[in-house]
């Protein structure tokens, strides 16, 4: 088959999603020395709105609109997003193409003191920009004070080590990509905060029917981490999900069953519905969507109907 010679990744522009974007280019030529690779850097809305909370202000679909426009109209070939910020459904005429190995799926406190989550004073400042995030952590302290936080990786480390939060809740996957592994002083376990749909995977998002990108895609895929997102996002999907509701779910594979759990939690952290399902790796589209009906039906729609957002 005759590949392009050339192929155009688009990537958001900040460092995370840059390193991302790289690492994706870095792979495809250890595969495919014989063909350039470039980058190119779109600004989405989502990184143009920096002082709101982003459910205020229409969901992380607001981080990849723009790059799959550029997918759609031929401009870029292949577009790498950090999975977790894919809404459940695609625009027509763009697929998942790959999805490689996950990295750390946890979410992690950056703590000026090195104070862990359970040591923290009454009404300690705990910054988070996921209504996820702060629903899992005011169920498990409601003795303690959410704030919004948004911002670049730096921004928010300054924040922290200023005093203007006690601590901040983040993903580890962007941490230890980005070599600041050691600013985390506490790895939450997904017992307390189940991480949210696709965490820690990368999404290499294509257009249908690509016969250029094929052979490239089937290189990026790493089977286990695609049978555990695919689950996921069976689940994100029946429960029409996005970052405007606080639900979870995190799938992992053991003893080549599929355990998926999932989570919705009213905003102040006062009710919260977590289930667990297993399944086998051929099922788990099926068990994803069975597991969002079982959420719903143990009181998720009560709680997802009284939410107060737009």
């Amino acid at each position: 088959m005759n590949m392009k010679s050339t192929i155009c990744i688009g990537t958001r522009g900040s460092t995370l999603a840059l390193w991302q974007a790289n690492h994706v280019k870095n792979s495809i030529e250890k595969n495919f020395p014989d063909t350039r690779i470039d980058i190119k850097i779109i600004k989405t809305t989502g990184d143009r709105i920096t002082d709101r909370p982003l459910a205020m202000v229409g969901g992380k679909g607001l981080f990849v609109k723009e790059i799959e426009a550029a997918l759609l109209d031929g401009s870029i070939d292949l577009a790498v997003h950090s999975m977790k910020d894919m809404p459940g459904e695609l625009p027509q005429g763009l697929m998942i193409g790959a999805i490689p190995e996950r990295a750390n799926p946890f979410d992690v406190l950056i703590s000026a003191q090195g104070a862990f989550f359970k040591d923290y004073p009454r009404g300690a400042v705990i910054g988070t920009s996921s209504l996820r995030r702060a629903s899992q952590l005011k169920h498990l302290r409601p003795d303690i004070e959410i704030k919004s936080i948004r911002g670049n990786l730096d921004t928010r480390l300054k924040k922290v080590k200023s005093g203007e939060y006690a601590a901040i809740v983040l993903a580890a996957a962007g941490l230890e990509r980005l070599g600041q592994g050691s600013e985390i002083t506490e790895y939450l376990a997904e017992t307390d905060m189940v991480p949210a749909v696709g965490q820690g995977a990368l999404c290499i998002e294509t257009r249908e029917n690509d016969p250029d990108m094929a052979e490239i895609l089937s290189t990026l895929d790493h089977d286990p981490t695609r049978i555990c997102v695919t689950g996921e996002r069976a689940f994100l999907k029946a429960i029409e999900g996005s970052c405007h509701i606080p639900v979870a779910c995190f799938g992992k594979i053991l003893d080549n069953r599929v355990m998926l759990t999932a989570v919705v939690a009213s905003e102040d952290g006062e009710s919260l519905i977590k289930e667990t399902i297993e399944s086998t790796p051929e099922q788990v589209a099926e068990k994803g969507r069975e597991l969002a009906k079982l959420v719903l039906e143990k009181g998720g729609q009560r709680i997802l109907e009284a939410l107060n957002i737009p």
